[in-house]
């Protein structure tokens, strides 16, 4: 399905942008300030811009926002391919998220739209494809490199991509039924807002939002300074940091696609909690182990323990607003605002204290799940 490949695009760009920070931080001379402002204030940029298109994707031609999405995501691709410094490489990430938002979060929508009585399941199988571009981004660009290219060229064929995959969603998605021909007046748009964050008066709905956010930190906030972690911290070489990044999104994968069958027959909720208990346990001998192969086996038991996460999550939230996938996507990225402020706030210690002691605020994220989930499984009608 187009929806499914969308969003294996979008983590493959992910997946590689990641594993390229130590050459991209050298190609433009950055510092981890500069690193935490770009892993931060893009992505609060789009969190304003955001929600009015997943708004918009409820009430109008929700087709017409993912294929314009699509159009600006690809030229973010080029602008990046061609970034020669800080600016210029803020500029190219500043289009990119709003664009993804668009072209990616709509099309989970989408997908979430097609069974509502299937979010569990449908997320675990989007979050699988998901990880497999994840897992595949470094190992795109360890072949580049190993080729003599460079982490240019690696953003240079994710555009290329971008247009053929661009061209299959045109031929592929179809207006809703939802769709209106009209573009809806101001009342009716504000309206529809209105409406949409009246839901934060719901405590339910207010859980998995915050929830969602704190789990993050396990996740693409941990992913996002793992090959500098391990060229800074543990002392390795780019080559093998992209090893070891390649380690974290190869179990992680497979822990996502075995979640697909996992859902069919525990509750999502039951399997979480286990799971974070494990990671509260793993990450800190993650940190404090010195053995090269030993950390390697942790970070592996991290990413496989922590699959799961964001896809049982975000399918509970989405199940809190039946019928209402753009008011969920719209909440989820305003609560995205405080998200986002995370990278900035480790990029921030890095600078001042040192990634190795930065590091240790990710705990945070499996200590609050722990403490906020649930104790009895809440399934909304």
């Amino acid at each position: 399905m187009i929806y499914y490949l969308i969003e294996f695009l979008d983590e493959l760009v992910f997946g590689l942008t990641d594993a390229a920070w130590p050459s991209i931080r050298g190609d433009l001379h950055l510092t981890y300030a500069q690193i935490g402002i770009l892993l931060s204030v893009p992505g609060m940029i789009a969190n304003i811009i955001e929600p009015f298109l997943f708004i918009l994707g409820d009430i109008w031609k929700r087709r017409v926002i993912i294929l314009m999405g699509g159009v600006l995501f690809t030229l973010s691709m080029i602008l990046t391919a061609t970034s020669q410094n800080f600016a210029w490489l803020m500029l190219a990430f500043i289009l990119f998220n709003p664009s993804s938002g668009a072209f990616v979060a709509l099309s989970q929508g989408a997908l979430m739209d097609t069974d509502e009585t299937r979010h569990e399941q449908n997320m675990a199988r989007w979050t699988s494809a998901g990880s497999l571009g994840v897992f595949l981004g470094p190992l795109l660009l360890g072949g580049l490199i190993t080729l003599g290219f460079g982490w240019r060229a690696g953003f240079w064929a994710l555009g290329s991509f971008s247009i053929l995959i661009l061209l299959a969603a045109f031929r592929s998605i179809s207006p809703t039924a939802k769709t209106h021909a009209e573009f809806p007046s101001i009342s009716i748009f504000f309206e529809n807002m209105r409406s949409a964050f009246s839901a934060l008066k719901d405590l339910t709905v207010l859980r998995w939002l915050i929830l969602l956010e704190f789990s993050d930190l396990m996740i693409d906030v941990l992913y996002s300074f793992l090959a500098l972690y391990f060229v800074d911290v543990a002392g390795v070489t780019p080559a093998s940091a992209a090893f070891a990044v390649a380690i974290w999104t190869g179990v992680g994968l497979l822990g996502d696609i075995l979640l697909i069958p996992l859902v069919e027959r525990v509750k999502g909720l039951d399997y979480l909690r286990v799971s974070i208990v494990l990671e509260l346990v793993l990450f800190p001998a993650f940190l404090l182990v010195h053995l090269f192969w030993l950390k390697l086996v942790l970070l592996g038991l991290l990413g496989f323990f922590n699959s799961g996460w964001y896809a049982i999550l975000k399918a509970n939230l989405f199940s809190s607003l039946p019928g209402k996938t753009g008011a969920a996507l719209a909440l989820d990225n305003v609560s995205g605002m405080f998200g986002k402020l995370i990278p900035f706030a480790i990029g921030l210690a890095a600078q001042a204290f040192g990634l190795g002691a930065a590091i240790w605020l990710l705990i945070g994220g499996p200590i609050v799940l722990l403490i906020g989930l649930p104790r009895k499984y809440i399934k909304s009608d």
